[in-house]
């Protein structure tokens, strides 16, 4: 009896135009297992997964950068034409390509499938969203596009799971006739090759898709007052109302019970564990300064459930078209408005994102400013001040004052991004930014399985960072607050004869013009680790100075005034970034003098800031 033959193990990857749902399909295909690092040599996020297809094969699943096109633009692009094409050190090429297409939109994804076809590679199309293709009256003749691209076509709903066993089927059976190849047939275009490619798209169109009968008009009603440069600015200022309102409102309840929760547990450690190290480093290192930050975690789920939601919605690309005159103004490219968002969450994947700017000078400006948006680091410090020194009221009846003032922190580093923008670029890089052109995706519905993992995503991040560097940044203070020990006879608390007591007196005066006392100037080095740590920072050393764990934002308003209060709030608007993202901005510039040059100037900004709130507060 003949022995079976082996199945080939195979590598895939999947290519795709940018908003083509090309990582939900990778998720759906791997489980959301992957293992993730950078290509050596650059910065581009490297994503691979595994799966076990229908004949027994074991399968590596490389989910690369989108692209319109193997003319490679940006970093992003140069890395999925490299390994596209076999070019990259220590890989091979794929063995097959899954081009991932928006089946709402197939003209772009066309003439990029034609580059791919050039390549000689064994190549299947996963026609993804067709549910919304279909919802919006588009019908496509599946059999005469296969024909006309010379590959197999399946429709896929990657975000519902859909059509992926008849995906992995397709991927068996072409790589059964397929041999593994050399890649070269692909060169770069000339200019009429690139008409002609165009020409190509258009006929393919013609044949294999028909236009709705009954056009949506939905869609051109919305974007008409969503994009109209007056309805669509008040419409999304609006929507950052809302978010920072319910950041306040919504989170109230939970960040009330966990800080009961933490102020319980210090209270029964004071009460069984001996007085002594032990009972002062869980109590007032642990206890106040890992709690005073994870009660803020409440406020950042919030906050990213909306913008995730929003971007599941469709509205992320119509905010940046939004954006596209006023950054325009400032000397951004339009494409920053994606990076500058991403770094709402934090600035080191708003950096990273960079790459997908053309322009050297786009990008090095976009990254120099990426740090003054507001990220998630910065929502326990504004909180914490903002619930200490600004009464919770309402104004005419519904708005949060207390929201009312995180929004306007949040504008005040979006202005100060752009301000900062327009004077690199006039200092640094004269000249026009390129027009901005991006594809609108179809308005879909978003879904909650997708959102509520994305939310607890960035929860399990920020408790990771939390079990991780603030914690060990908390037992660090703790040690400086603590030792030496205060001598036989001294006058005074303890913690001022300790070395965070030694080091804040020392840096105190020169933080004086500025309102800052020495308690602050402790919480401000370790701040740029990483910029919630000197909410846990202030927690640690104000629970040993007054030998009370917990109630910090009391303990605040108690021994700040409302300027001194204010003029912090203004030092983080601009703060030195943490630790980790010069690090990022040196690798993705190659170059040391960037993060000196942003290091330099934010902290002389900062500084500058709170020196004038400071003044012009104390005189009122």
């Amino acid at each position: 009896m003949n022995a079976p033959v082996p199945v080939r193990d195979l590598r895939i990857a999947l290519v795709g135009n940018p908003n083509s749902g090309k990582t939900a399909l990778f998720n759906a295909l791997t489980g959301g297992r992957a293992k993730v690092a950078n290509y050596a040599g650059v910065t581009v996020e490297r994503k691979e997964g595994f799966l076990t297809s229908p004949a027994g094969r074991r399968v590596s699943v490389l989910d690369l950068p989108g692209t319109y096109s193997l003319r490679a633009r940006s970093p992003d692009e140069e890395v999925t034409r490299d390994v596209v094409l076999g070019k990259r050190a220590g890989e091979r090429a794929p063995d097959l390509l899954v081009c991932v297409a928006d089946a709402t939109n197939l003209r772009l994804v066309l003439r990029l499938i034609l580059e791919l076809k050039q390549t000689g590679q064994p190549a299947v199309l996963a026609l993804n969203m067709i549910d919304i293709a279909q919802r919006q009256g588009i019908d496509i003749d599946l059999e005469a596009l296969s024909r006309e691209i010379g590959m197999p076509v399946v429709t896929t709903v990657a975000t519902r799971k859909r059509g992926i066993e008849d995906l992995l089927i397709a991927i068996d059976e072409t790589a059964a006739v397929s041999d593994a190849q050399t890649v070269s047939g692909w060169h770069s275009p000339s200019a009429g090759e690139i008409r002609d490619s165009h020409r190509e798209a258009e006929r393919i169109i013609k044949i294999a898709v028909r236009p709705p009968k009954r056009p949506d008009t939905w869609t051109g009603k919305i974007d008409s007052v969503l994009l109209h440069p007056v309805s669509g600015i008040v419409i999304l200022l609006a929507i950052l109302f809302l978010m920072f309102q319910a950041v306040f409102s919504w989170a109230t309840p939970i960040m009330d019970l966990i800080k009961a929760g933490f102020d319980w547990l210090a209270m029964q450690v004071t009460a069984h564990v001996p007085n002594g190290l032990i009972q002062s480093l869980i109590a007032d290192g642990v206890i106040s300064g890992v709690g005073s930050v994870l009660v803020f975690l409440p406020q950042i789920m919030i906050l990213f459930f909306f913008i995730i939601l929003l971007e599941d919605f469709g509205y992320m690309a119509r905010a940046a078209f939004l954006m596209d005159r006023i950054m325009g103004g400032a000397g951004l490219h339009g494409r920053a408005f994606i990076p500058l968002l991403s770094s709402f969450a934090c600035a080191i994947p708003g950096i990273m994102s960079t790459r997908v700017i053309d322009q050297k000078r786009d990008r090095l400006t976009t990254i120099l400013v990426a740090p003054l948006m507001t990220c998630s680091a910065r929502i326990p410090i504004y909180t914490l001040i903002i619930s200490a020194f600004i009464p919770n009221k309402t104004l005419w009846g519904w708005v949060s004052l207390q929201g009312l003032v995180m929004l306007g922190l949040y504008v005040a580093g979006m202005v100060s991004a752009l301000a900062v923008a327009f004077i690199f670029r006039k200092v640094f890089w004269r000249g026009a930014s390129e027009p901005f052109i991006m594809e609108l995706p179809a308005y879909k519905t978003p879904d909650p399985k997708n959102v509520a993992r994305n939310v607890l995503l960035r929860a399990e991040i920020f408790l990771k960072r939390a079990g991780t560097t603030i914690l060990s940044m908390m037992i660090l203070i703790w040690f400086l607050s603590t030792v030496p020990f205060k001598p036989a006879g001294a006058v005074g608390p303890a913690i001022d004869y300790s070395f965070a007591g030694i080091i804040g007196h020392t840096l105190q005066p020169l933080l004086a013009p500025i309102g800052f006392n020495w308690q602050m100037a402790v919480a401000l080095v370790p701040g740029m680790a990483a910029r919630e740590v000197a909410v846990g920072a202030l927690g640690t050393v104000y629970a040993i100075g007054e030998g009370q764990p917990g109630q910090l934002a009391t303990t605040l308003a108690g021994h700040w005034s409302l300027p001194t209060a204010l003029a912090f709030l203004a030092w983080y608007i601009f703060a030195p970034q943490c630790a980790s993202t010069l690090g990022v901005v040196k690798r993705e510039t190659n170059a040391w003098r960037w993060p000196i040059i942003m290091f330099v100037y934010m902290i002389a900004l900062a500084y500058v800031a709170a020196l004038i709130t400071f003044q012009v507060a104390s005189r009122f």
